[in-house]
């Protein structure tokens, strides 16, 4: 007897929004990044740790991101509609300079306390041109059987290719990371970092609806 095929139903998919910017966009953004990347590095300011490099995390309110921000703002409404979220408008609570000098790598880790976070790519590079994302959830680990073939539905980590120009967008708590930098120069991009305005005055009431006062006697 043939045996019925199953319906598979994909539960709680993680969203990854990405976009690649045109050239006529993308190159001079990247020509203006980049100097300004070496002028911070020449200037001191940033912090260096090794073999990588990272600015302030102001930079969005520097002029030379103006036209990222544009670009930024536009893809995180997008995200916004994709999801369904109802009108509540988000803004940048950080934004900085990553450059990996070769050799330089960055280990998994999340951003909390925002609801987005993103990268663009201004400089990427073969041997440089890949972000990791690994599985949120940490009991999936717990039994770990041998696989015949890496599939959605076995892997805890997903290698996403990128090039210059390349604007993603994901939730702020997924762990993330950057493999050593395997080319020979620098590979330089944009994170960023996204949260409701106002947050604790439109959106952090509880769901259920008002609180209601205590039980006098279950307290």
């Amino acid at each position: 007897m043939q045996r019925p095929t199953p319906d598979i139903v994909r539960l709680f998919p993680t969203f990854l929004w990405q976009r690649r910017l045109d050239s006529a966009s993308c190159e001079p953004l990247n020509r203006n990044l980049l100097a300004h990347a070496d002028a911070l590095q020449r200037d001191g300011r940033g912090t260096r740790t090794g073999s990588a490099w990272q600015s302030e995390h102001q930079l969005h309110q520097a002029p030379v991101f103006a036209a990222l921000a544009a670009h930024i703002d536009a893809a995180m409404a997008d995200v916004l509609a994709f999801v369904k979220v109802a009108h509540a408008p988000l803004h940048l609570t950080g934004c900085w300079l990553n450059v990996l000098d070769p050799g330089a790598a960055h280990a998994v880790h999340t951003h909390p306390n925002n609801f987005l976070s993103g990268v663009y790519y201004v400089q990427t590079q073969s041997g440089a041109d890949t972000i990791n994302f690994h599985d949120p959830r940490p009991q999936t680990a717990i039994i770990r059987p041998p696989v015949t073939e890496l599939t959605a539905y076995n892997t805890d980590q997903v290698v996403v290719p990128v090039s210059d120009g390349t604007l993603l967008v994901f939730p702020a708590w997924l762990p993330h990371s950057v493999s050593a930098n395997l080319s020979g120069r620098a590979r330089v991009s944009v994170s960023f970092n996204a949260m409701f305005s106002a947050y604790d005055t439109t959106m952090s009431s509880p769901l259920w609806g008002p609180m209601q006062d205590p039980d006098p006697v279950r307290g």
